[in-house]
């Protein structure tokens, strides 16, 4: 198949996504969306936020993931909770397309159909004025690292308001591009690594090179560069966490090539990465139904093997009382 031209794709991407000058991003308005169609909750904010309900365990079969809501609510002082709802607001450009994204493509094209720029004073206004304020606010896309300054001005506007012990800041990266390096200083990046009640994740989208280019439609070759970038983001003192899916085409070799992958979060990020690491599973949404065929089908039947290739190798890597911890507890130390 012909590939996406990330660098490319990317570059075009951001001149669409950002207006430097005003710090305004190109955010997605949710009003008339096919995602819109599987929210549980209507838009809110004027149609620029959405309301998401982090679920600790949503499958008796599958892992608990207890992102964002065990690292967020330690760091409020807020008590433990299986649930919570997050205030989400998308950036409306993505330079990859997985085929199983439960955004409908045309809101990460830069289609101002259903988008319009916002900087971070008017988004934080919009969701100070809602009468329900979740404490976490989730930048997510989309891939809001195509503009890393977003959540840099976001978080200086939740600073501005004094409002930083009071929400989370949590943002979303797949992991496609250096532009967190290449536009800010570090400064900016030491900053916005050490602010209070922020943290990231970032999603590997395979378990090995071929299954990155099944979901993403990008070069093969790309899926090294995400621990690439991630283990960047744990050299730069972020809290970092990782997401993971893991469908794909081919099943064959699925226990050794899970092997190679844990090896390389372990050994090319941190020996403790593979425990701040959560697999998602897929699940077909509206706009996802649309593009499916026979071997995306075919693919979420292998993550159900695939996710036990995982927890097998955790078991065998990890003693039971260091996966028992808190997720927050596996420090990242280089």
């Amino acid at each position: 198949m012909a590939y996406i031209n990330t660098e490319k794709f990317s570059e075009a991407l951001r001149k669409k996504g950002v207006d430097l000058a005003n710090q305004r991003v190109l955010v997605t308005n949710f009003n008339g969306s096919e995602q819109s169609k599987d929210l549980t909750l209507p838009p809110n904010c004027g149609g620029f936020g959405r309301i998401h309900h982090f679920i600790r365990r949503r499958e008796l079969d599958w892992p608990v993931n207890p992102l964002p809501i065990d690292p967020a609510l330690y760091a409020l002082g807020l008590p433990p909770d299986d649930k919570v709802q997050v205030q989400v607001f998308q950036n409306a450009v993505c330079s990859w397309r997985c085929w199983y994204c439960f955004v409908d493509f045309d809101l990460l094209s830069a289609n101002q159909r259903y988008a319009e720029f916002k900087n971070s004073d008017e988004l934080l206004a919009l969701y100070l004025h809602e009468e329900s304020k979740p404490p976490i606010i989730d930048l997510s896309g989309g891939q809001p690292d195509l503009v890393p300054e977003w959540t840099l001005w976001f978080r200086d506007a939740i600073y501005s308001s004094q409002l930083e012990n009071q929400i989370y800041l949590w943002s979303d990266d797949n992991l496609s591009n250096d532009y967190l390096w290449r536009f800010l200083n570090p400064q900016d990046i030491r900053r916005l690594a050490e602010s209070n009640n922020y943290g990231r994740v970032g999603c590997f989208k395979g378990f090995d090179a071929q299954s990155f280019s099944f979901n993403t439609k990008a070069e093969p070759s790309l899926f090294n560069t995400q621990f690439d970038l991630m283990r960047r983001l744990v050299s730069a003192g972020f809290d970092v966490y990782g997401y993971a899916t893991f469908t794909s085409d081919d099943d064959r070799g699925l226990s050794a090539k899970m092997s190679d992958f844990m090896e390389r979060l372990q050994l090319e990020v941190h020996d403790l990465f593979p425990l701040r690491t959560i697999p998602l599973k897929i699940y077909p949404f509206t706009p996802t139904k649309q593009r499916m065929q026979q071997t995306h089908k075919r693919a979420l039947e292998i993550q159900a093997s695939a996710i036990q290739a995982w927890s097998e190798e955790l078991d065998k890597r990890f003693s039971k009382e260091l996966r028992d911890r808190p997720i927050y507890e596996h420090r990242l130390r280089t």
